[in-house]
């Protein structure tokens, strides 16, 4: 169930879309678009004010995400490891097999919480 959705768009290089919508006690950031050296900054800046402003569990929606570099893996390591600083949740969901496979060749599918869909995050708690 979305409780709120709020939407940053922003056009040009170095910005991107990224929506956020509440489930429960869950916020979900869905970035759109290439999450690279241009656009990691953006995401970057984002989840850090969401996890400094006390959101306990955050998961990413993937789904919109078409290519990730070196930079946007960072960003992701990153804000899990705050997140698991301040006893928060952090995940990641629905990416597509190019992105997984990303994620499992880097060896972050051992770090990271990652789930097939919203539902799943949502089940796990």
């Amino acid at each position: 169930m979305t409780d709120t959705t709020l939407k940053t768009d922003l056009e040009g290089p170095g910005t991107m879309q990224i929506d956020t919508a509440t489930h429960g006690d869950v916020l979900e950031v869905a970035p759109k678009g290439r999450l690279d050296s241009n656009t990691a900054p953006v995401l970057e800046k984002t989840l850090l004010e969401l996890i400094g402003s006390g959101q306990p569990k955050i998961t990413v929606d993937f789904g919109g995400i078409d290519y990730v570099s070196s930079a946007g893996l960072r960003v992701l390591l990153v804000a899990a490891k705050r997140t698991a600083a301040t006893k928060g949740q952090f995940s990641i969901h629905s990416m597509s097999p190019e992105i997984r496979e990303v994620f499992e060749i880097s060896g972050f599918l051992t770090i990271l919480k990652v789930y097939p869909d919203l539902n799943a995050v949502l089940a796990a708690g």
